[in-house]
């Protein structure tokens, strides 16, 4: 198979409609070496004593993050931006009834352009898909670090954007992938870096998740603004939503960090899932009905990495099938799979793991090698909530690296990598499973940077303390 350039890769995505231009930002032939002024990779910001963030978006995911924010010490929800003005007020009155200090407001259009502008150190994006670039390019431009929910691109054109900005502007450019908190996926990385499962060299992960009711809900009842995720599963195929069951096994894999991607080749079946829920729900002459979404039912990509391993990644969010990350990982050593949660490990190197352990070993497992980080602040986590802690250990963890200039645990390579396949997997599945090559965001930089490691944080640094079970009550 033939290498392929980043100038050969961006030919043909204007399909795609790449929203970098949007933003002001065009990518240019910089791609093609180091542009700016230097790596990302392990790059760590001056240390910040406060925070100051600005939350834009403040719908179904971004309340969850203005409340998780402000409980964590030495950071301030500083400005808040929505389209729509009482969705504003409402985390507005939030905040003054918890003792925070007001914040700014924006709405509309473009009001996020005018709280980029403003006296900020991090843009905290929680908005639909194709603003997630647009705004993180632009809050870049303007001297802020940009957080951003998943995934943050939705082409090529805009992963080398978001690259090329964040070298240029060494401001960091974070994918705000929540899964990878995750008490399993943590506890699976401790596993791997202690060489409890061997030599990983196999994983697999996946997005499955039944969201026909949510995709069709009318958004005056809760349902997505504009029915703007239904929209991109009408008009495109193979997998936009990649990076929950990819990034945790990425980091495990040491992914950027020791190895790379090198191509995939994506399949996916026909669509029946949602004509058949908006039939059965609308009638059949509805609207609804006749919209026939082309992003099949399920989609299956693999991935090989240019050291002789692979992933699998799954996307379904149309079929009656109960949620899944699957979140595999396979070595030579044993395996660990979840949904529900197993492990087998060899007892020694050669020997076989023919059988799941028992409840009483897996217990054991558990115990002995959670993570530290979930030793430390996980029953916090669970009080504050999202998706089961992880939403908070992400933004702590964040928070913390940024108030101790520490190098963030995903950087923008890893974003690029992981949002890159939203454009290949299309291309592939349209073109009967088609290899598409995978660019290095990291330019080589993948062979000398040095893997994740067991990262935590100093709780009594932070402020906070540790939280029992037994607890009703934060004390934050």
């Amino acid at each position: 198979m033939t290498k392929t350039n980043r100038r050969e890769f961006i030919k043909g995505t204007a399909w795609m409609g790449a929203a970098a231009a949007f933003a002001g930002c065009a990518t240019t032939d910089a791609g093609d070496k180091l542009g700016g002024a230097g790596s990302m990779t392990g790059y760590a910001a001056p240390a910040l004593e406060k925070v100051r963030v600005g939350i834009v978006g403040l719908g179904m995911r971004g309340s969850g993050a203005v409340h998780r924010l402000a409980a964590i010490p030495g950071v301030e929800v500083a400005a808040l931006c929505d389209l729509f003005e009482n969705r504003v007020a409402v985390q507005q009155d939030w905040l003054a009834k918890n003792g925070r200090p007001k914040a700014r407001t924006y709405f509309g259009e473009e009001g996020w352009k005018a709280l980029c502008e403003s006296d900020l150190d991090l843009v905290y994006n929680v908005t639909p898909w194709t603003l997630h670039a647009p705004i993180a390019l632009y809050a870049m431009e303007h001297g802020k670090h940009a957080v951003i929910e998943v995934p943050s691109a939705m082409t090529l054109e805009e992963c080398w954007a978001l690259v090329e900005t964040s070298e240029r502007t060494r401001r960091h450019c974070m994918q705000l992938e929540n899964c990878c908190y995750g008490e399993v996926e943590m506890l699976a990385l401790n596993l791997v870096r202690n060489g409890l499962l061997g030599e990983v060299m196999h994983g697999e992960g996946a997005y499955i998740h039944d969201l026909r009711s949510l995709n069709y809900l009318d958004p005056a009842k809760g349902g997505y603004q504009g029915y703007w995720r239904l929209k991109w599963n009408r008009d495109h195929y193979g997998n936009p939503y990649p990076t929950h069951g990819l990034v945790p096994l990425m980091q495990a894999m040491n992914v950027n960090r020791g190895d790379r991607f090198d191509y995939l080749t994506c399949v996916s079946t026909d669509q029946v899932g949602m004509d058949s829920y908006a039939k059965i729900s609308f009638g059949e002459d509805s609207w609804q009905a006749k919209l026939h979404p082309r992003c099949g039912d399920m989609s299956t990509t693999v991935i090989r990495t240019v050291k002789g391993k692979t992933i699998m990644v799954q996307h379904d969010v149309t079929s009656a099938r109960p949620y899944s990350r699957i979140n595999l990982l396979s070595g030579t050593m044993g395996c660990l799979n979840d949904y529900p949660f197993r492990i087998a490990l060899a007892d020694k190197p050669g020997a076989g793991a023919h059988e799941w352990f028992d409840k009483a070993k897996t217990d054991a497992i558990w115990e002995k090698w959670r993570h530290p980080l979930w030793k430390i602040a996980g029953e916090l986590a669970k009080k504050m909530g999202g998706h089961g802690g992880m939403d908070f250990l992400m933004d702590l963890r964040t928070m913390y690296c940024l108030q101790n200039g520490l190098p963030l645990d995903m950087d923008v390579y890893d974003l690029a990598a992981s949002c890159s396949l939203c454009e290949l997997c299309e291309r592939s599945a349209s073109n009967r499973g088609m290899p598409q090559d995978v660019p290095d965001f990291t330019r080589g930089g993948w062979e000398t940077a040095k893997p994740l490691g067991i990262e935590t944080v100093d709780i009594e640094k932070l402020g906070l303390r540790e939280v029992k079970k037994d607890e009703s009550a934060l004390n934050v």
